[in-house]
């Protein structure tokens, strides 16, 4: 079983994997019941989604009839504008067939165009936190892709107290002494405020380098079982963050292998382990300043 721990200050002890829903976008359904039932034998209690995930929220909507009272449900709008967040939100709570989700999380808010309208007045922001005193989510969560992320989202929690934050990590993203700084700071004020720190990316190899290659995430994921699992130790010897499992459904049950094989910081592989990784598996950031900052 993967261990827990309280997603910040919610209340809620959630599994230390997250459950990347975005795994369920194109699936049939088949592969959705499959799929879900193994993070139900798990014992993965935490579900990220998000309104642009394909048909995922659609495909929760009959496991989640019969689990909603035991997980934590997160879904994201990325929606700048009052009005357009609200709708989003609502859709989703229709799609998934639900009253409330635990977190509504504003969508990769990593662009100043973005981050001004959404925290000014008019924008999501405002909307979803009425959407919260309307009883419709419980918390408001921000998330973000590239180098920006964490300075974006350091910027975000001193204008509104969030209740989790969620940003790219791994061996090679934490590489880049910018990043590693910008990640550092926010995870330091993520403790002292009791945010919630979700990391992503824990698996990714490197952007895709051939045309022909199938695909089932944006990214090229780390497929050997050895070196996948001395990344998920990787990101799990840290112990203030959470792992959001891959969008690539097919590697669900080794990312939760790996997981349940963790059991302290112990576990942690060496650093000259990784680098040999990096190296022998040509692994890249997904994200570098100045040159491929976007998905």
């Amino acid at each position: 079983m993967i261990t827990r721990q309280p997603f910040g200050r919610t209340g809620f002890d959630s599994s230390r994997i997250l459950f990347g829903a975005a795994a369920l976008a194109m699936m049939k359904p088949e592969r959705v019941e499959k799929t879900l039932a193994t993070i139900e034998a798990a014992g993965i209690n935490h579900i990220d989604t998000a309104a642009s995930y394909g048909e995922s929220e659609l495909n929760l909507a009959g496991w989640l009839m019969l689990n909603r009272d035991r997980v934590f449900l997160a879904t994201k709008t990325g929606d700048r504008e009052g009005p357009e967040a609200r709708a989003s939100l609502e859709r989703s709570l229709e799609r998934m067939g639900v009253d409330f989700v635990d977190m509504i999380q504003l969508h990769n808010l990593t662009d100043e165009d973005g981050w001004l309208t959404a925290m000014g007045p008019g924008g999501a922001l405002e909307a979803l936190i009425q959407a919260r005193d309307e009883g419709l989510v419980r918390h408001i969560g921000v998330t973000g892709h590239g180098t920006f992320a964490p300075a974006f989202h350091l910027r975000s929690l001193a204008e509104y107290d969030f209740t989790s934050v969620l940003a790219p990590y791994n061996y090679s993203m934490m590489a880049q002494p910018e990043y590693a700084k910008d990640f550092e700071l926010l995870a330091s004020t993520c403790a002292e405020r009791g945010v919630a720190l979700q990391t992503i990316k824990s698996i990714a190899r490197r952007r895709w380098q051939s045309e022909t290659q199938r695909r089932f995430s944006w990214y090229e994921p780390i497929r050997d079982v050895e070196a996948l699992t001395r990344a998920v130790h990787w990101v799990l010897s840290r112990e203030d963050v959470f792992l959001n499992s891959s969008s690539d459904g097919g590697l669900l049950e080794a990312t939760l292998t790996a997981a349940s094989q963790f059991t302290s910081v112990s576990d942690s592989p060496a650093d000259t382990d990784m680098a040999q990784d990096v190296e022998s598996m040509g692994i890249e950031p997904l994200f570098e300043r100045g040159i491929s900052d976007a998905i």
